[in-house]
């Protein structure tokens, strides 16, 4: 009796695992769509489905395992493999790109490198397999195939009723009435830290992100922003960041943005550029704001058809 409680909480507990690693994704959820792109494996319009059907089938197999639903027959088979894709996927992130940062496992809430969260899964691998040789679960009979196809339709319903894809909230940016005031780049040339702006950011067009070292959705804005750059290295992007220096490196560790030429600006001068509320992003044509848009509204595509207009 002792053993079958004993497995009985080790196979809920992995299923609260899972829909804890669901749930966190959603808020936000741009960075795991995000992650698509960067792999190529969707462009920016598709990203947004492919991280929200992931999503739901982790919510199926929690609920799966915490209903003891179909265990031996579906549900520790597909949590394996599931497992073992993401260990693939994590595998070859530390080759490519080292552990650091955040893999977004549990989405922003618990932030874990890939090293770390591989070591978790593998945990969770060793787990599921004992389940799977030890544990059958709970009887249910012909109701379990009812129960499962319930969980299904809930888990594949749930990231879309929970957090909507926007199709549109990224588009006709470019088609609005132009911003066209001259942004006062002097304040900026006379009080910048670490490296010096240069001075061709006055002539010509230029993206211009103002972030804060500690800001969540600057964070999310850098690496879309970083992901832009890999895919077209000629987008003109240049980053403003304000905050304490010794945040840099942690700041570039996460969003993988170091390459991407910036300077620190603090106090007033940057207020007084970036205003209150960031990130706050401007496309810039010969030092006049063209157009300010945000980390959603950021679009590749209509921000190089501006650029080669």
């Amino acid at each position: 009796m002792l053993k079958k409680i004993i497995l009985s909480f080790l196979t809920a507990l992995m299923g609260a695992i899972f829909i804890f690693s669901a749930y966190v994704k959603l808020y936000p959820i741009e960075p795991f769509e995000f992650t698509f792109v960067d792999l190529g494996l969707g462009n920016w319009q598709i990203a947004p489905f492919v991280a929200r059907f992931l999503i739901g089938l982790e919510f199926l197999i929690g609920f799966a395992l915490l209903l003891n639903i179909l265990l031996k027959k579906i549900t520790y088979k597909l949590s394996i493999a599931v497992l073992i894709f993401f260990c693939f996927y994590l595998l070859l992130q530390i080759i490519f790109q080292g552990s650091n940062g955040n893999c977004g496992c549990f989405g922003t809430v618990i932030p874990m490198t890939p090293l770390q969260a591989l070591i978790k899964n593998i945990l969770m691998l060793v787990i599921l397999i004992l389940l799977y040789k030890y544990h059958e679960g709970w009887d249910l009979r012909d109701f379990s195939i009812y129960l499962f196809i319930t969980c299904l339709l809930t888990a594949a319903a749930l990231p879309f009723v929970l957090n909507p894809v926007e199709l549109d909230y990224s588009s006709a940016y470019l088609n609005k009435p132009e911003t066209n005031y001259k942004l006062e780049l002097d304040s900026l040339y006379n009080n910048a830290k670490v490296n010096v702006p240069p001075g061709t950011l006055s002539e010509g067009k230029h993206i211009i992100a103002f972030m804060s070292l500690t800001c969540s959705h600057c964070k999310i804005a850098a690496k879309k922003i970083r992901i832009m750059h890999d895919r077209n290295p000629d987008l003109p992007f240049y980053f403003v960041l304000n905050g304490k220096e010794e945040n840099l490196k942690s700041f570039f560790e996460e969003t993988g943005t170091e390459s991407i030429p910036h300077c620190m600006l603090k106090g007033r001068p940057f207020i007084y550029l970036a205003g209150t509320s960031l990130p706050s992003i401007y496309l810039i044509n010969n030092s006049v704001m063209e157009h300010e848009v945000n980390y959603m509204t950021l679009d590749q595509d209509e921000v190089e058809q501006w650029l080669y207009k």
